[in-house]
C-alpha cells in the first residue's frame, strides 16, 4: 500500500503540558503524505492542557479525547491509550509526548523505513533541544543485539511507530495484564521488550525527524551532561533498573532465559558470564562499560 493511503493513530499522553502542547499538536496535525488520527489521554492536568485539547478537537475532527483519568505516570497513561483506543480503522500506531516538535515528514519517513526494511516496528534517533537554543543528537541506533531488549529500550518512546499487528497483540496483552503492568515505569522499554520477545522485527533509524524537548519536568529526558549521567548511574546502583528488567521479564514470560536467570541468581559465575557477554546485552559501548562496572559490584536488593 502506498504511504499516502495509510492511516496512523497517534497516541498522545498529556499531563500539565500546556506550555508546549499547542506546538506539538500543530506539528502532528501538519504531517505530510499520511492521514493522522490523534487520540489523547489526559492524566487530570491542573493546567490548561485539557482546554487546549478541546480547542484542537473543535478545529480538527481527527482528534479523539478519552475521558480524563488519574493515572499517576506517563507509562500508565500510554498503557491506557494502548488499551482503550480502537485500532480497527488504522494501519499503524505511533506514540507522542506532549512537548516535542515533529518534522512534517516524521511519520511518512517512518512508514517508508518500515516498508523498506520489512519490519513490524520503528524507532529513531532524536535531536534533543533546550530553551537556550542548544541541540544535541541522541544516538540510539547502534546495531541491535541478541538480548538488548532485556536491558534497554529502542530509544525514546516518542519515536515509536508500530504496525497494526503489533498494536493489536500488545493491546490484548495489556488488557489481560492491566494490574501487573501498573508497576512498569518505562513504557518504551516494555513495548520494545514485548515486540522483540514475541518475534517481531524492529528497525532503529539513525536519521532523526523530531526535536526532543528538554526541560525540568521531563520524566526521563536525554542522558546528556554529567548530572544526568550521575542520576542514571544512581538508579542503576540502587537496583531500580534491575528491578524493572526483572519485572518486565516476569510479566512478559522470559524470566527463564539465560541472561535473566544470571541476573536473578547473581553469584560470581553469573556476573562473570554477564560481563563476558555484555556485547549481547547493550548496543552502545558507553552503556556496556557502565553495565560492566555495575556487575563488578554487589547487587542492592
Amino acid at each position: 500500500m502506498k504511504i499516502h493511503d495509510l492511516k496512523i493513530s497517534v497516541l498522545l499522553a498529556t499531563y500539565n503540558g500546556g506550555n508546549y502542547l499547542n506546538e506539538q499538536l500543530n506539528s502532528i496535525q501538519n504531517q505530510s503524505n499520511v492521514e493522522v488520527l490523534i487520540v489523547t489521554s489526559d492524566d487530570c492536568s491542573s493546567d490548561n492542557s485539557l482546554q487546549l485539547l478541546k480547542g484542537a478537537c473543535t478545529a480538527n475532527s481527527e482528534l479523539i479525547i478519552l475521558s480524563p483519568k488519574r493515572l499517576g505516570s506517563a507509562a500508565v497513561n500510554f498503557f491506557r491509550l494502548l488499551r482503550d483506543t480502537d485500532f480497527s480503522q488504522v494501519d499503524y500506531v505511533a506514540l507522542s509526548d506532549q512537548d516535542d516538535i515533529w518534522q512534517s515528514d516524521k511519520l511518512s519517513h517512518a512508514l517508508r523505513k518500515i516498508q523498506e526494511n520489512n519490519v513490524d516496528a520503528y524507532s529513531s534517533n532524536v535531536i534533543a533541544f533546550w530553551s537556550s537554543g542548544s541541540q544535541k543528537l541522541i544516538n540510539k541506533a547502534q546495531p541491535q543485539q541478541k538480548y538488548d531488549y532485556m536491558f534497554e529500550s529502542a530509544g525514546p518512546g516518542c519515536t515509536y511507530v508500530l504496525s497494526k499487528d503489533v498494536a493489536l497483540d500488545l493491546q490484548k496483552f495489556l488488557i489481560e495484564n492491566e494490574e501487573k503492568c501498573h508497576s512498569i515505569e518505562l513504557h518504551d522499554w516494555f513495548i520494545y521488550a514485548y515486540a522483540r520477545s514475541n518475534g517481531y522485527k524492529w528497525f532503529i533509524d539513525p536519521t532523526p525527524h523530531m526535536l526532543y524537548r528538554q526541560h525540568a519536568d521531563n520524566v526521563i529526558g536525554a542522558n546528556v551532561g554529567l548530572k544526568a549521567k550521575l542520576a542514571r548511574w544512581k538508579k542503576l546502583r540502587d537496583g531500580w533498573l534491575v528491578e524493572q528488567a526483572l519485572l518486565i521479564a516476569n510479566i512478559l514470560g522470559y524470566s527463564n532465559v539465560l541472561p535473566i536467570q544470571k541476573l536473578i541468581r547473581y553469584n560470581f559465575a553469573d556476573r562473570l558470564w554477564l560481563i563476558l557477554n555484555v556485547t549481547k546485552l547493550r548496543r552502545r559501548l558507553r552503556d556496556r562499560i557502565a553495565l560492566v562496572l555495575f556487575l563488578l559490584m554487589p547487587l542492592k536488593r
